[in-house]
């Protein structure tokens, strides 16, 4: 039997970022078509998802999560708004605070763009078994995590 050549660590390395890239690509595919027949983009979608996950969220919570500007939340958030899927209200406590949820509307489209993907993830991590996922999401925090820039 022939001995195995060790991969060169930056090879291992550019294969798992080309893994991240097409697991990506693979993922957003779907969502990315529905949004562009409405004229949106993949920030629309992390608005909504981020909005659902969080209701009553300050616009402020939401530009911390996002880590954008407020100059480049604004247009797809009133686009949103225009468009019925989100709804921007006065906090009762302080009307300088705009809470944020999505309208049933907005319900109904984060479904269709995020359920397929909750559905893939579902799907995969079954397949993959709880210790490939646990895996996961501990190098996906990993790579999150400001510590290593």
């Amino acid at each position: 039997m022939a001995k195995k050549t060790p991969v060169p660590r930056t090879e291992a390395l550019n294969g798992a970022m080309e893994a991240l890239f097409f697991a990506f690509r693979a993922l957003v595919a779907r969502p990315d078509a529905l949004l562009a027949e409405q004229g949106l983009s993949r920030v629309h979608h992390r608005i909504l998802f981020f909005v659902r996950k969080t209701p009553n969220g300050s616009i402020g919570d939401l530009l911390a999560t996002l880590g954008v500007s407020k100059q480049a939340l604004n247009r797809p958030l009133r686009e949103l708004v225009e468009l019925g899927y989100v709804r921007a209200e006065a906090d009762p406590g302080n009307r300088r605070i705009r809470r944020l949820n999505l309208t049933d509307a907005g319900l109904a489209f984060e479904e269709l763009l995020s359920g397929e993907q909750r559905r893939r993830f579902a799907e995969v991590f079954r397949v993959a078994g709880p210790a490939a996922e646990a895996g996961w999401r501990e190098v996906m925090a990993r790579l999150a995590d400001p510590r290593f820039d």
